[in-house]
């Protein structure tokens, strides 16, 4: 669906569930358990959601799981009661994949609001296989089916219709149609916390008609595991509206709460507690925003099932954190039936312990994972590279091929898994190897000489790079100042600096922080007063930068300068570019943690720049800085340095065989996923870049999520690495250059450099949740 329509869906939802009381049903029904959960249902069947996931041909919607997932979401936004997963969600989509005539007419019952028949496939707890175990079916002689065995979970419990049974059959499974009232049922009650309830369900010799029998074989297989795998993913949406929902009723009580004389929304320990909700919310919609594209496309089941642990994983930790944090925040009041986030934290621990919780599902898609992602980019590359094309209309395999058969050709070996950052006289010969073919710059526009990669292309761009252990050439004015210019550079500055960048005949380096300012850019002190003389009009500037990367290897910085000393902080500060070759200009290189001399000082002495240096207008810097500051934080955000630091874990577990250990196994799995979903957010702001659109504060979110990411894995590769954990500079491994520490050091940088971490929450709370300063 188009987002117009999703976005009507959407609103009819919320408005259904607030007209319908949603919120105040959920709450007697957790007053008075064991009510009927059939009540409204008739409601349900007149909005057509009954059927929103059946063909047009059975008289339904046919939303698509686009379409359900944000009524999904909706509900989980009201805690609404009714049990849409189970029937519209889960029974629906069996009954339509399946197609034969009596899910058929099944399907027509259950549109029509006059049936709930509920999926009983589980047989022991955490289970997720959609294979029966033990349940079983066999022919009777005198015609029709002896069904025998047990199933856990069914939802809904006592307002089913009837049963739809997953059960082995003599050579494949079956599955079956069991009204209910049908001899030999037997029936346990389970109440649920949230105040809905399930069934668990013993079959002893139940005798069924041959027209009980569904579908059989690998059809009935395989519409089991699609349905399952599409429930799945529908659930996440109603995870995520539930933990959206807490998230917004936890700010409005902390803007309104007031102790200590003031509104308790102003205690930046609660503020960040609020930004790491919203963090991890974020993460998780554009987690399911991926997904359901990717489904859409109408996946193998294997792959589907994958990303169906993928999001649920995800969705399940945001709302759970969601539901523990507000609770917190909420003080006493919180830990009360009377407040409503009661109803919501309830249901967060019924969804979340239903149909696998996160553990299981990041389980589940390490396994499933292994082989659905060996596939793309296998086979080798026969055809040439480009130096430009419709890279949109290229199928992704066939661009990973032709990516990772251009780095076997041309990239040098010796640079592979670089343990420092690399200099620019040991990436010089690579750089100009990109630039020649046209590839140096992959997210700039085609017309001013980047390859204009769609997001989905430069995710996989960066993945092949960081996979085959590409060192990151110095590169900040391809990232920063080229980006800047195009958007804010005047046609002569972009005339004049951008094919030089490209070309690699300026090297550039950023000039921001100076000493007692470093996250307060406002507070920089480089002066920069307007001169002229018979060489025309030019500043004169003096002053510090410091943290400035690289900058003994490069020949051009881009700064923030203070042009007028008696304007408000903000007011006052202008953009310039200089030619770091200019006389009165003095680098001095710093050591880091590891050793290495990547940060600089640089210090001006009367440096003349000419007045055409400056970059928007004079003064008017604040607005430019702001604008680069959002290139950087998705620079920052990108999933590189993760996913290298990934890589080199994988390496170290292989060689160990580490992942024989199941408690490392779990971690690795968990911060796999945290890698996999940071590039699904990360493709979300890369499209509002090359959209052309300003970046929102929100951008801050990525720079956080990532470098945490980065820093968690540094610190699993330590650990695992244990007596090499304490051993200086590289090791060898597997005859490729090796070094335990580099991505916990570098990592420990990530999360201080382009504004440190709290920082970002600080402007994530202000700008972004609107929370009191």
């Amino acid at each position: 669906m188009d987002l117009e329509s999703l976005a009507a869906v959407r609103e009819s939802a919320l408005d259904y569930f607030e007209r319908s009381r949603a919120l105040q049903r959920r709450r007697e029904r957790m007053e008075r358990p064991g009510g009927d959960e059939a009540e409204g249902w008739q409601d349900i069947a007149a909005l057509g959601w009954t059927g929103m996931l059946a063909p047009e041909s059975a008289a339904g919607l046919a939303l698509g799981l686009d379409g359900a997932a944000e009524i999904f979401r909706a509900a989980g936004e009201h805690a609404a009661p009714e049990p849409l997963l189970a029937v519209a969600g889960l029974g629906a989509l069996l009954l339509a994949r399946l197609g034969t005539p009596g899910a058929n007419a099944l399907l027509a019952e259950l549109v029509a609001g006059r049936s709930l028949p509920a999926l009983a496939w589980q047989e022991s707890a955490g289970d997720l296989s959609a294979v029966p175990l033990a349940c079983g079916c066999e022919a009777r002689p005198g015609g029709g089916v002896l069904l025998q065995g047990e199933k856990l979970m069914v939802l809904p419990g006592a307002a089913a219709s009837g049963w739809l049974v997953s059960a082995r059959g003599d050579d494949d499974a079956v599955l079956l149609w069991v009204p209910r009232g049908t001899a030999g049922v037997i029936e346990t009650p389970v109440p649920l916390v949230d105040g809905s309830q399930a069934s668990n369900l013993r079959f002893e010799q139940v005798v069924l008609p041959a027209d009980a029998v569904l579908a059989d074989g690998p059809a009935a297989q395989e519409a089991l595991r699609h349905a399952l795998a599409a429930g799945q993913i529908l659930q996440s949406a109603e995870l995520l509206g539930a933990g959206q929902a807490m998230l917004a009723q936890t700010l409005a009580y902390l803007r309104t709460r007031s102790q200590f004389g003031k509104p308790i929304g102003s205690f930046q320990a609660l503020q960040h507690r609020c930004v790491d909700m919203f963090i991890h919310l974020e993460v998780a919609k554009a987690t399911l925003d991926e997904v359901l594209a990717l489904s859409a496309q109408g996946l193998p089941a294997q792959r589907l099932e994958a990303e169906a642990s993928r999001v649920n994983a995800r969705c399940t930790a945001a709302a759970l954190q969601a539901s523990r944090a507000s609770v917190q925040l909420h003080g006493a009041i919180g830990y009360t039936q009377e407040c409503d986030l009661s109803l919501f934290y309830k249901r967060v621990l019924c969804l979340s312990a239903w149909l696998g919780n996160a553990s299981a599902h990041q389980r589940r898609h390490a396994v499933l994972s292994g082989d659905v992602e060996a596939a793309p980019g296998v086979a080798g590359w026969n055809g040439e590279f480009p130096r430009t094309a419709d890279w949109s209309a290229m199928p992704e395999a066939d661009f990973r091929r032709m990516v990772r058969a251009f780095l076997q050709q041309r990239y040098p070996q010796q640079l592979r898994y670089l343990s420092h950052r690399a200099r620019w006289s040991e990436m010089r010969e690579w750089y100009l190897t990109l630039s020649a073919q046209g590839w140096i710059a992959p997210a700039w526009p085609q017309s001013h000489g980047g390859m204009g990669l769609p997001a989905d292309k430069l995710i996989a761009w960066i993945e092949e790079l960081e996979q085959y252990g590409v060192a990151r050439a110095p590169d900040q004015g391809i990232v920063m100042i080229g980006p800047l210019l195009i958007q804010h550079g005047t046609p002569q500055q972009q005339q004049r600096f951008l094919p030089r960048i490209l070309s690699g005949e300026h090297v550039w380096c950023q000039g921001y922080s100076e000493p007692n300012a470093g996250s307060d850019l406002a507070g920089l002190r480089t002066e920069a007063m307007p001169a002229r003389d018979a060489q025309g009009e030019h500043f004169i500037v003096n002053g510090q930068k410091i943290w400035t990367t690289l900058a003994q290897d490069a020949n051009h910085i881009f700064m923030l300068v203070r042009t007028d000393k008696d304007a408000r902080k903000q007011e006052g500060i202008s953009f310039l570019l200089c030619d770091l070759r200019t006389p009165g200009i003095t680098v001095r290189p710093i050591h880091t943690l590891a050793g290495e001399p990547e940060f600089c000082e640089v210090f001006f002495d009367n440096v003349r720049v000419p007045a055409e240096n400056l970059v928007g207008r004079l003064h008017g810097g604040w607005s430019i800085a702001k604008a680069l500051l959002g290139f950087e934080r998705i620079f920052l955000g990108s999933p590189k340095q993760s996913q290298y630091a990934l890589g080199q874990l994988a390496r170290l577990a292989q060689a160990r065989r580490l992942f024989a250990d199941p408690v490392f196994a779990q971690r690795f799995a968990a911060l796999r996923l945290d890698v996999l979903d940071l590039s699904a957010a990360y493709t979300g702001f890369a499209n509002i870049v090359r959209a052309g659109k300003p970046l929102p504060a929100s951008v801050s979110l990525l720079k956080i999520w990532a470098s945490e990411t980065y820093h968690r894995i540094g610190a699993l590769l330590v650990e695992a690495g244990e007596e090499q954990g304490a051993v200086a500079g590289d090791q060898v491994l597997d005859g490729q250059t090796f070094n335990v520490l580099s991505p916990l050091i570098g990592s420990t940088a990530a999360m201080i450099y382009g504004g440190t971490n709290e920082i970002q929450r600080n402007i994530l709370a202000r700008q972004v949740l609107d929370l009191p300063a």
